[in-house]
């Protein structure tokens, strides 16, 4: 069964704090992981907290990236979320894990807009149509730089 978007909810752990509280190089990294995704970049908005941290969303023709900082953990929360045939919402993961110098990357896939024999849609957690055993609904992958 086809789904219509694929969300990656990504948590990205021991990252750069530098970088993590650098709200216009957070930006330039989901734009550039969004691009990496073959994703047409509509509009971007960011925020800098004080005295750390940032959120921000980059709203794609094909869905969205966003992110939220926590600098003092070096952690980050994001989610990718895209749909269509020629989005590759992997790369955008992998190009932002690497890029926020992440030790660890913990992801979890939902398939979604899953039509049912009644019309009813929902999503399935846990596929990956790059490799990944079918099932499993979370990996914890080394970040190689």
């Amino acid at each position: 069964m086809k789904a219509l978007g694929t969300h990656i909810i990504v948590e990205l752990s021991d990252c750069n704090s530098q970088i993590l509280s650098d709200v216009d190089q957070v930006a330039n990294i989901l734009v550039a992981a969004a691009k990496a995704a073959n994703a047409e970049v509509l509009q971007t908005t960011f925020h800098r907290f004080s005295p750390q941290g940032v959120s921000g969303v980059v709203v794609i023709a094909e869905s969205h990236l966003s992110i939220h900082t926590w600098p003092e953990f070096g952690y980050a929360a994001m989610d990718i979320y895209t749909c269509g045939e020629k989005t590759e919402p992997w790369k955008a993961c992998r190009l932002a894990a690497t890029e926020f110098q992440a030790k660890q990357m913990l992801t979890t896939e939902v398939r979604r807009g899953m039509p049912d024999e009644d019309g009813v849609y929902s999503h399935h957690i846990g596929k990956r149509s790059n490799g990944v055993a079918p099932g499993a609904k979370n990996r914890k992958l080394s970040v190689v730089r």
